[in-house]
């Protein structure tokens, strides 16, 4: 019986998770995007993301684990505080990698503390280089 896969996750409200999302298109690699509102699931199916998660960030009781198995996970960060909760949710779904990538100067042990394995400060929108991070 084969495998299935770990599923990625990403959580994609900035330009640079939208550049990262067209990566993925474009090379044809599956992932899910996590949203917590109606507007943001919208967004992500006009992008052409075909597997979205919606949760209610506010309600700790609707963070029930995918039934698909959880990989790595790329935050793209908007905000602090969502950020934060998204990586609450997300370590406890799944033992890869989590990736938060920031704009901001949002102190990295605040992530670290809550289960970010890599932060990355970038001012740019080209995030090409986290495909590498898929590979290994």
């Amino acid at each position: 019986m084969e495998k299935q896969q770990d599923t990625i996750l990403i959580s994609a409200p900035t330009k640079a998770g939208e550049a990262f999302i067209r990566q993925l298109l474009l090379r044809e690699i599956p992932f899910a995007v996590l949203v917590n509102n109606p507007a943001e699931r919208e967004r992500a199916s006009r992008l052409g993301c075909k597997d979205v998660i919606l949760i209610d960030t506010r309600d700790e009781q609707t963070w029930v684990l995918p039934e698909q198995p959880i990989g790595k996970v790329f935050l793209f960060e908007n905000s602090l505080n969502l950020c934060c909760r998204y990586l609450r949710i997300c370590r406890t779904w799944t033992s890869s990698s989590i990736y938060v990538i920031t704009h901001s100067g949002n102190p990295r042990l605040i992530y670290r503390g809550l289960g970010a394995d890599v932060v990355l400060h970038t001012n740019h929108d080209r995030v090409d280089f986290l495909i590498a991070a898929l590979l290994d």
